[in-house]
């Protein structure tokens, strides 16, 4: 099943923070996303849910344009940021990196400080100011629910951190340099129950003021998250709608037999 991309947004005279029309993206020839129609509002969370394969992490690359760096790559279609595509003329690859961050399943810390991890990127800005940069780093930090625990230690490795900790220091790294849009791909694979849940919680809270798209192939984490989820099989959108829906009354049988464990 193929959306009416933006339908709901255009009725309303919104333009979705993202857009895709269209979008088909190709690794040689192998199509991994085929004819892609979906739009994301402007402060809201979508998760993408899908097994190994779908074109979920696909998605998320073209979104920032990682992909450019996989040789032999192309696309057809478009994908739009506040309306305008990101693979047109003129767009400015670094910036467009700043808009749209992405947090990864394997946290990797810089081999420096909490403190120099998070300020990295605004250094690389041009932001040289001690003040500045203590107020950048410390509200990215709060942001990203981990403040409280390295406050008191911000001179210290950040990899002496624990696996959830460094997940939500990579959060505050994209963070700092102020995103429009938060990509996750998988962020929670490696960590323990608790951290999970402190990673979901903070994804609800920071769809306030930020457009969220996390991906996982976890349905249960889909529906635990809420939001709107879209189920992507064999690089299509089978469907998208409300989790609290979704999860009680799939449109399709496909989306039925992967969220009740049939196949994934």
């Amino acid at each position: 099943m193929r959306e009416n991309p933006g339908e709901e947004d255009r009725n309303s005279g919104q333009v979705p923070k993202v857009r895709a029309e269209g979008f088909s993206f190709f690794y040689g020839k192998v199509e991994a996303l085929r004819s892609l129609d979906l739009s994301v509002p402007e402060n809201s969370l979508l998760t993408i849910m899908g097994p190994t394969g779908s074109g979920k992490t696909t998605f998320l690359k073209a979104l920032n344009r990682l992909n450019d760096r996989v040789q032999g790559t192309h696309h057809t279609g478009s994908l739009l940021l506040n309306g305008e595509d990101v693979y047109g003329k003129g767009v400015d690859v670094a910036d467009l990196r700043r808009r749209v961050g992405m947090v990864f399943a394997l946290p990797v810390p810089l081999p420096m400080s909490i403190y120099e991890n998070v300020a990295f990127g605004p250094r690389k800005q041009g932001i040289s100011s001690k003040k500045r940069l203590d107020e950048i780093v410390e509200k990215a930090l709060v942001s990203a629910a981990i403040w409280d625990e390295v406050k008191d230690r911000l001179d210290s490795s950040a990899e002496k951190l624990s696996g959830g900790q460094q997940q939500r220091l990579s959060l505050a790294r994209v963070l700092a340099v102020e995103p429009e849009v938060i990509l996750l791909d998988e962020p929670t694979s490696g960590l323990d129950p608790l951290s999970t849940m402190k990673i979901e919680e903070l994804l609800r809270v920071l769809s306030r003021s930020y457009t969220v798209i996390l991906v996982t192939h976890n349905p249960v984490q889909a529906a635990r998250v809420q939001g709107e989820v879209a189920f992507f099989y064999m690089g299509e959108l089978v469907e998208k709608g409300p989790a609290s829906s979704m999860f009680v009354r799939p449109k399709d049988k496909r989306t039925e037999d992967y969220i009740t464990g049939k196949f994934g």
